[in-house]
């Protein structure tokens, strides 16, 4: 049996791989080219740099680093030398070879090879880090956070934050998570298409003096147009599919709006958002209702929550933003907490590890509202060390309660 049919995973990435396998499919790594095991372990010198080095502790999430790991000491003890970036070119008229041209991306791996289009290189075939891969962003009085997670090849959710003021100058803050709906075409794209429009949407309607909830409803309506427009423009893979529009770009959306003293969160999907207050003490609550086949087996009555969330069928989701969404019902909610709090908006990729409220205050650090930023980093994180099985998508919005005789534009 050949070495690429003993490999259980990428020896690159640890990806999962499949009898017959030729090439990682997540990082492209060549599997023809792993060496055959050796026939016994070699023997290392008690003494030796190798058996003195302290076996690192592992994080419970995966880091991305920008720069080669350093060894124990800070420094690489035994560095080895850069490929000399002239040998990944050759010119196929002379076959000399020559370096990538001036400008062009490197391989992260071999730092010889040029990247193609489609994100491999060249050269050793390794898959390059996509900047969807890892995202971050801190805005304000928001925060948020996007892993791809540790199964799927590539990100599909999207985010966007903003903040902007309304008409009598008191701060509004947005936050706007959308879930590409993976069995559909270029859900990656609707995720990013939707968060985009949406996000602009409200920060053109609420400096008008629109109210924040009406605001959400023609948000997540502009945000279907931007989805629905896709499918008229279907990526290469599908010029020739017969039956591309049952197949449409789609996404879930759930979005939140602090302002004027006011919570306003509106959804499509099975995206959440989850309530909790700084004091610990009291309750936190989900703020959303599912549009998946599980909330309407437990709406009916017909199974309990529990059994409904433990059956297969329980992600199939009855609503979402797409060319072929069977009719758009967009979901909005107002509140006005009588104390501070933050606001979780996040992707299935987090909820599946802390599905009830009282889980997921019991994950998010007591801290969050001074330290959104970090907060969305230890949801992801909570979330990639319980298995990462979907994209995980969250962001952190905290709601501070306004002084007592202080104003709002909507009492």
């Amino acid at each position: 049996m050949s070495q690429t049919h003993q490999l259980a995973a990428c020896p690159g990435c640890e990806e999962p791989l499949e009898t017959g396998d030729l090439f990682c499919g997540a990082c492209g790594y060549d599997l023809s080219a792993v060496p055959e095991p050796p026939l016994d372990h070699p023997t290392i010198e008690m003494a030796s740099p190798a058996a003195a080095a302290p076996q690192q502790p592992q994080l419970p999430y995966p880091v991305r680093a920008d720069e080669p790991d350093a060894g124990p000491g800070g420094a690489d003890e035994y560095p080895l030398p850069a490929p000399d970036p002239r040998a990944a070119e050759p010119d196929p008229d002379t076959h000399v070879a020559r370096p990538p041209a001036p400008g062009a991306r490197v391989c992260v791996a071999c730092r010889a090879g040029r990247v193609d289009g489609d994100g491999y290189c060249e050269n050793c075939g390794h898959a390059q880090p996509r900047e969807r891969d890892h995202m971050e962003q801190e805005l304000g009085g928001v925060s948020a956070v996007s892993d791809r997670g540790l199964r799927h090849h590539r990100n599909e959710d999207s985010f966007a934050l903003s903040s902007t003021a309304l008409p009598d100058g008191s701060p509004a803050v947005v936050a706007v998570v959308c879930d590409g709906v993976s069995s559909a075409t270029r859900p990656d794209e609707a995720s990013a298409a939707a968060a985009a429009a949406a996000n602009e949407a409200l920060l053109a309607a609420l400096p008008q003096g629109t109210h924040p909830q009406q605001a959400m409803h023609d948000a997540i309506l502009v945000a279907a147009e931007a989805v629905n427009s896709l499918a008229q423009e279907p990526g290469p893979a599908l010029a020739h599919d017969q039956h591309r529009h049952q197949n449409a770009p789609a996404c879930t959306l759930v979005a939140a709006i602090s302002a004027g003293g006011l919570l306003v969160v509106g959804w499509i999907g099975d995206s959440r958002a989850y309530w909790v207050p700084d004091d610990r003490t009291t309750a936190p609550a989900r703020l959303t209702e599912d549009d998946s086949w599980a909330a309407q087996m437990v709406t009916a009555g017909l199974m309990s929550e529990a059994d409904a969330y433990a059956d297969e069928r329980a992600h199939a989701i009855t609503g979402w933003l797409g060319a072929d969404a069977y009719e758009l019902d967009p979901h909005t909610a107002s509140f006005k907490p009588d104390r501070s709090g933050v606001v979780v908006v996040c992707t299935d990729g987090l909820w599946n590890y802390a599905e009830g409220a009282e889980e997921m205050a019991r994950v998010i650090p007591a801290d969050a509202a001074e330290r959104p930023l970090q907060s969305a980093r230890v949801l992801v994180g909570h979330a990639l060390d319980g298995g990462g099985h979907d994209n995980v998508t969250v962001a952190v919005l905290p709601f501070a309660v306004a002084e007592q005789g202080a104003g709002s534009a909507y009492n």
